[in-house]
C-alpha cells in the first residue's frame, strides 16, 4: 500500500505576458507587514504587485487606480530594478536585481510599514540588494500578485512569511513558521530552529500561576490551596484588594480552584474554558473582582443559552469564554492584551504603583520604579537576570553603569506603552543609545523600530555616530549598509565637516572607501581622509600638511598603532586620476620617502600619466578608472563666464552648441510672482542683458519675500561653491538676501547669508560670491536666491531685480 503521507510537490506556475496570478494564500498575515520568498526564471520583468485586495488573472498594475506597490526585477530589458507606488516610479536603479532565464533564481521581498527590502536567496535579510522607505507608507497592502510584462515568467517555491521584524532583524535568531504553498493549494508549515541567545519575546500566559515575580497569592477553598498571581496584572484587569500588610493573602474559602483557574486564565491569556455548571460561579467571581470584560462575556453566554431554552445543567461540557476586545495596531507585539487594560499598565509605569524593582543609572540616580514581570515579558536577558540566582533576582534595586538615563527611560516607556515616542525629525543620541539597549536586552521589535526611524531621518551630520553604534550589532546590517552608502555618497562632507569618522573601525572605513557609490570631488580628498583617520586627528589634515609633519616626526610617531592600516587603505586612492603637477609633488614628498606603498602608487600613476593612451592593459584596473558617481568640476573664473552649471545645461551637458536651457527643458526656473513680460524665467538664464527683470513679492508664513529658484533636474546635483548675479537696468539694488539649496524644493539649507551687503551699486553690474564651509560640500538639486529685507529705492523695494544667475561647483 502506498504511503498516504507522501509530501506534495511544491507549487510552481508560469505567468503569461501581461497577466497576474493571485491566490488567497498569497496574503500577509498582517496588513502592511510581510515577506514573500520565491524562485523565478525569466528574461526580464519579474513583477510582484502588493495591493489591498485580490486582483484578477487579467489584472495589470499599469491599469490599477487603487493604492499598491509594484516591484520589477529586470526592468528595461533586464537592466534595472524598479519600484512603483500607485503607478509612479520612485526607484529606478541600474544593474540591481537582474533576472536569469537559464535557471531559477531565488529572491525575497519584505515590506514593513513602507520599508521595502529586496534580496537574493531563500533567507530574508541575507544578500540584501536594495531597500527603500516610503515616506507615506501604505499600511494596508496584504495580497501578493505574481505578474509579468511582455514575456512568460516562471515562479516556484513561493512562501509568504510573517511580519518584517522577524524577517528583517535577527531573522536567523527568531522562531518563525515558513508557509510553503503546494500544488493542491494546501499549506505545509515548516518550523525553524529555536531562537538563539534567548531573544524570543515571552507572553503573559507564560506567567499564569507562576511563582516567578508573583506578589499576590490566592488561598482557595477549604484546603487553602495557594495560587500565585501578579498585582500589576490583576490591578490592570479589575478591582482586587491587596492586604499584605498583616501577612494575609486574598482568601476565597467558598471558591473552587477550577473556577479561580478559569478567572486567572482569562486574565492572563484572554480566553478560558469552563465547565457549563461552573459558569455562574465564574460570573460571580468576575463580579466580585469587577473584571468587566469577563462579566459581560459570561452574561452574553447565559443570555444565549436562555434564548435557546437551554438551561445550565450539571454537565461537565466545556464552554469557551474569550475576550473580543479590540486591539489597536500598536499592540501587535504588546504583551498585555484584553482584558488587561493597557492604559492602566501605562499608569502603573508613571506612578510606580505595585513596583518591585528600582532602576538606577550612573550619574542620574533613580530612573524608574518598574515591574520585573513587565521587563521579563519583553526581554529574556532581563528575565534571566531576575530568576537565575543573580543578586538582581533577590534585590529590589538594580544599577546600570555607562547607560544614558534618557535612553533607558525611552526603553521602559516602550515596554509599558508599546510605542516608540521620540521626535521624528531628528536622530538624537538617545535614539542611537536606545538602539544599543534594545540589542543588549534582546527587544527585537524595539530594535526594528529604532532602525526604521534612523533610516528615515538619516543625514550626513548623523551618519558617523549611527555607524559607530550599528557596526557592533550584527543584526543591523541593513542599517549599517545604508549608513555606509550615505557616507560614501557624501564623502567630502562627512570627512570635512567634523572628524568623527576617525572613530570608525578599520573594516568599516575600508568598506566606505571601496563602496560602489563613493562620490568625491577629487582623489586628494580620499588621501586626506585616509591620513587623517590613520593619525586619529581631531582636525582634518591635507596630505601636504601631513607631509610637513613627517619632516620632524617618524611614521611610527605620527600614525601610532594605525601605521599598518595605511597599506590596507592606500589602494583605495586612485592616484592615476590626480593632476600630473600634484603627482610630481608627491614623488618628492616625505610620504613617498617613508611609506613604500605610497611611493609605488605615485610612481605607477606618473607612468600612467606619461604613457597616456598607450597603456591599454591597465585600463581594466579599477584604480585607473573614474568613479561611477564622481562630480564634474565647473569652476568660477570670472563674472559672466561660460563655465557655470546653467551654461553647461544649455549645451545639454556638453552635447551641442548653447541654447537657452529653459527652452531646452534641461532646467526649470521659477519666481515668487507669476510669469509676465518682466518676470520671465527664460530671461534669467539667457546671456542677454535685460533692462527690466524681477521677481515680485509674495507672503509666505506671514512674511513678505521675493525669490528666484532654479531646478537643475531630477537626475542632477550640484555642490555649489560660487554663484554670480547681474543687476537689471533698475536702481533697486538688493541689500539683504539668502542663497539656499534644497533636495526637494521644500526644506532649505542656507549656503550664504547677506545682511546689508553693499556690493551691487550700478545698473547692469555683475557680482559674485563664494560659498565656504561644510555647506559647500553638500549636493543639492534646487537653488534659491531670496530677499530677506527690502532693496534700495523709493518704490517696489521688495522686487528682486536681477537679470542673470549662474552657479558653479561640483556637478553630476
Amino acid at each position: 500500500m502506498e504511503a498516504a503521507a507522501e509530501e506534495p510537490k511544491k507549487r510552481s506556475l508560469t505567468v503569461a505576458p501581461f497577466e497576474c496570478a493571485w491566490d488567497e494564500q498569497f496574503r500577509f498575515t498582517e496588513a502592511g507587514r510581510g515577506c514573500v520568498a520565491f524562485e523565478a526564471s525569466a528574461q526580464n520583468d519579474v513583477t510582484l504587485v502588493f495591493r489591498e485586495q485580490l486582483g484578477s488573472q487579467h489584472y495589470h498594475y499599469k491599469m490599477d487606480t487603487t493604492r499598491h506597490y509594484t516591484v520589477i526585477l529586470g526592468s528595461h530589458r533586464n537592466k534595472r530594478l524598479k519600484i512603483e507606488v500607485d503607478g509612479r516610479t520612485v526607484v529606478d536603479q541600474a544593474g540591481v536585481g537582474l533576472c536569469r532565464s537559464s535557471a531559477f533564481q531565488s529572491y525575497w521581498i519584505s515590506i514593513y510599514d513602507g520599508l521595502i527590502s529586496i534580496g537574493e536567496g531563500r533567507h530574508p535579510n541575507n544578500n540584501l540588494l536594495f531597500h527603500w522607505l516610503d515616506p507615506d507608507p501604505n499600511r494596508n497592502v496584504q495580497y501578493v500578485g505574481l505578474s509579468s510584462w511582455d514575456k512568460h515568467v516562471g515562479y516556484r517555491n513561493i512562501s509568504v512569511l510573517p511580519s518584517a521584524p522577524r524577517n528583517s532583524i535577527l531573522w536567523s535568531q527568531i522562531q518563525y513558521a515558513c508557509a510553503e504553498r503546494h500544488g493542491d493549494g494546501s499549506v505545509h508549515t515548516k518550523h525553524q530552529p529555536e531562537p538563539k541567545d534567548g531573544c524570543q519575546q515571552r507572553v503573559l500566559a507564560d506567567f499564569l500561576e507562576c511563582w516567578d515575580f508573583s506578589d499576590a497569592v490566592f488561598l482557595v477553598g477549604a484546603e487553602r490551596k495557594a495560587v500565585p498571581a501578579h498585582k500589576i496584572v490583576l490591578a490592570a484587569s479589575g478591582d482586587f484588594s491587596f492586604t499584605f500588610m498583616d501577612g494575609s493573602a486574598i482568601e476565597l474559602p467558598s471558591v473552587s480552584y477550577p473556577v479561580l483557574h478559569s478567572l486567572l486564565e482569562y486574565i492572563y491569556t484572554g480566553s478560558t474554558q469552563v465547565a457549563e455548571y461552573r459558569l455562574n460561579s465564574l460570573l460571580e467571581l468576575g463580579l466580585q473582582f469587577k473584571v468587566q470584560p469577563l462579566v459581560k462575556r459570561c452574561e452574553e453566554i447565559l443570555d444565549c443559552l436562555t434564548k435557546m431554552d437551554n438551561e445550565l445543567s450539571a454537565s461537565s461540557k466545556n464552554l469557551e469564554v474569550s475576550s473580543s476586545g479590540p486591539q489597536t495596531r500598536r499592540f501587535d507585539h504588546f504583551p498585555f492584551k484584553a482584558p488587561v487594560n493597557a492604559q492602566k499598565i501605562k499608569h502603573f509605569h508613571e506612578s510606580g504603583e505595585h513596583s518591585d524593582i528600582n532602576i538606577y543609572t550612573s550619574g542620574q540616580g533613580l530612573v524608574a520604579q518598574a515591574h520585573k514581570l513587565v521587563l521579563s515579558l519583553w526581554s529574556m536577558p532581563f528575565a534571566k537576570m531576575f530568576t537565575n540566582g543573580m543578586k538582581e533576582s533577590r534585590a529590589s534595586n538594580v544599577f546600570f553603569e555607562d547607560v544614558s538615563a534618557e535612553a533607558f527611560s525611552l526603553l521602559l516607556q516602550f515596554m509599558y506603552c508599546g510605542e516608540l515616542k521620540v521626535d521624528n525629525r531628528y536622530i538624537t543620541s538617545e535614539l542611537v543609545q536606545l538602539l544599543l539597549l534594545s540589542d543588549q536586552f534582546g527587544i527585537t521589535i524595539l530594535q526594528f523600530e529604532c532602525c526604521k526611524r534612523i533610516m528615515e531621518f538619516l543625514s550626513e551630520d548623523t551618519v558617523c555616530s549611527v555607524l559607530q553604534a550599528v557596526s557592533s550589532i550584527p543584526s543591523c546590517k541593513l542599517l549599517e549598509e545604508m549608513c555606509k552608502r550615505n557616507f560614501a555618497k557624501h564623502f567630502d562632507y562627512c570627512t570635512t565637516a567634523c572628524t568623527d569618522f576617525v572613530l570608525l573601525d578599520e573594516a568599516t572605513f575600508k568598506d566606505i572607501l571601496q563602496h560602489g557609490d563613493m562620490t568625491v570631488t577629487s582623489e586628494e580628498r580620499v588621501l586626506d581622509a585616509i591620513l587623517t583617520w590613520c593619525m586619529e586627528a581631531c582636525d582634518t589634515f591635507c596630505w601636504n600638511s601631513v607631509d610637513k609633519l613627517l619632516s620632524t616626526s617618524t611614521p611610527e610617531q605620527l600614525f601610532g598603532e594605525r601605521l599598518t592600516a595605511i597599506n590596507a587603505l592606500l589602494p583605495s586612492v586612485r592616484f592615476p586620476l590626480m593632476q600630473p603637477s600634484v603627482l610630481q609633488l608627491m614623488e618628492k614628498s616625505n610620504l613617498a620617502k617613508h611609506i613604500q606603498l605610497f611611493r609605488q602608487s605615485v610612481a605607477e600613476a606618473v607612468e600612467f600619466s606619461n604613457a597616456g593612451p598607450w597603456m591599454p592593459t591597465t585600463i581594466k584596473c579599477e584604480r585607473f578608472l573614474h568613479r561611477r558617481s564622481s562630480y564634474r568640476e565647473l569652476q568660477y573664473i570670472s563674472d559672466g563666464d561660460n563655465n557655470g552649471v546653467i551654461y553647461y545645461a544649455g549645451t545639454s551637458f556638453g552635447k551641442h552648441q548653447w541654447i537657452n536651457p529653459v527652452l531646452a527643458k534641461n532646467i526649470t526656473v521659477m519666481a515668487s510672482s507669476p510669469n509676465s513680460r518682466y518676470t520671465n524665467p527664460k530671461a534669467l538664464v539667457s546671456k542677454n542683458y535685460q533692462g527690466t527683470c524681477f521677481a515680485g513679492p509674495r507672503d509666505e508664513n506671514g512674511k513678505k519675500c521675493s525669490w528666484w529658484m532654479v531646478d537643475i533636474g531630477e537626475d542632477h546635483q550640484l555642490m555649489c561653491n560660487y554663484y554670480t548675479v547681474r543687476q537689471d537696468g533698475s536702481t533697486t539694488f538688493m541689500r539683504s538676501w539668502v542663497f539656499q539649496g534644497s533636495m526637494d524644493g521644500e526644506n532649505w539649507t542656507s549656503l550664504g547669508v547677506h545682511e546689508e551687503e553693499q556690493t551691487i551699486c550700478q545698473p547692469g553690474q555683475f557680482a559674485s560670491w563664494p560659498i565656504t564651509g561644510p555647506s559647500a560640500l553638500l549636493p543639492f538639486r534646487f537653488f534659491r536666491l531670496a530677499l530677506t529685507g527690502p532693496a534700495t529705492g523709493m518704490s517696489n523695494t521688495w522686487n528682486l531685480c536681477i537679470c542673470f544667475l549662474e552657479l558653479y561647483g561640483y556637478f553630476r
